[in-house]
């Protein structure tokens, strides 16, 4: 199975434009939003979260180009964790495909139908299919599901839909073992995630804070409580759950305030040393 991270940062992107934090005017290096394909043969390929860069993401790699036939594209399905509009509104951007289907929690189908009506806008282009994510097969790749939260996104908070509204994923590869699980948005470490995780060859963990209180530091935000209802566990609490032998752990979504960002920062080398991995938007997998 081959993997390729096309961004690693969470909304609004890495720098962030309406942002002026020490981080976003350092030098450190630019992240997209967070979105990642991957592929049983390398020719056809399935999305990950459909983040608003996603038309950069895909012109940034040659795999997932047009081709070879005019309108002939290799991507066939979009896997959604959840409806949060850093994860569908590249949606929108893929409504000239013929032939798309969409996977995702029915909390998040039913928000983007009822509150984001991106179902109603692109089925004025094209007919897509729109599917519960469940325990199915794509190209020979197991893809089973975990629900890992209720939250839901600020524009559908009028719902009544009682969830899960995100999930975490996890992608086998029976040919070879390969084991992917995905989980970029954490609000607990929640029940059944260590088995989720065992045997994973990789887990692309959420890392968009790296401390409870970095939000409010960085942006002088009065609400002590506001990045605890973003819903993301911060790095300094799921690191040592981690810090043992086992899958291969990667943070991605990583926040503009998150000061991991910093290759050259004491919190980016202690998750290294903690065996932990921060990687850049491209970096590519086998599995």
């Amino acid at each position: 199975m081959k993997v390729i991270l096309l961004g690693t940062a969470a909304g609004g992107g890495f720098p962030q434009w309406n942002c002026a934090c020490r981080h976003c005017t350092s030098t450190a290096p630019a992240r997209t939003q967070d979105s990642v394909a991957f592929s049983a043969d390398g020719h056809a390929w399935h999305l990950l979260n459909a983040s608003p860069d996603i038309r950069a993401q895909i012109l940034a790699t040659p795999v997932l180009r047009a081709g070879p036939g005019p309108r002939d594209t290799p991507l066939r399905s979009v896997l959604l964790t959840d409806a949060e509009l850093d994860h569908t509104l590249g949606l929108l951007m893929l409504r000239e495909a013929d032939d798309l289907t969409v996977h995702a929690p029915e909390a998040a189908l039913h928000a983007l139908t009822d509150h984001f009506p991106a179902r109603t806008i692109i089925n004025g282009y094209r007919t897509w299919n729109w599917l519960p994510a469940n325990e199915i097969t794509l190209d020979g790749l197991e893809v089973s599901v975990l629900p890992v939260s209720r939250k839901q996104p600020k524009y559908a908070r009028s719902s009544a839909h009682p969830g899960p509204w995100v999930i975490a994923y996890r992608i086998r590869d029976p040919a070879t073992g390969g084991t992917l699980v995905y989980a970029p948005c954490l609000r607990t470490w929640p029940l059944g995630f260590d088995a989720f995780t065992q045997d994973a060859t990789l887990v692309l963990l959420d890392g968009t804070f790296h401390s409870p209180a970095e939000f409010a530091q960085a942006t002088a935000h009065p609400d002590q409580a506001a990045q605890r209802s973003m819903g993301h566990l911060p790095i300094t609490t799921t690191l040592p759950a981690i810090a043992e032998p086992g899958p291969r752990w990667a943070y991605t979504h990583l926040n503009n305030t998150n000061p991991a960002l910093d290759p050259s920062g004491p919190e980016h080398k202690a998750i290294l040393d903690a065996g932990a991995e921060l990687p850049l938007d491209g970096t590519e997998f086998t599995l």
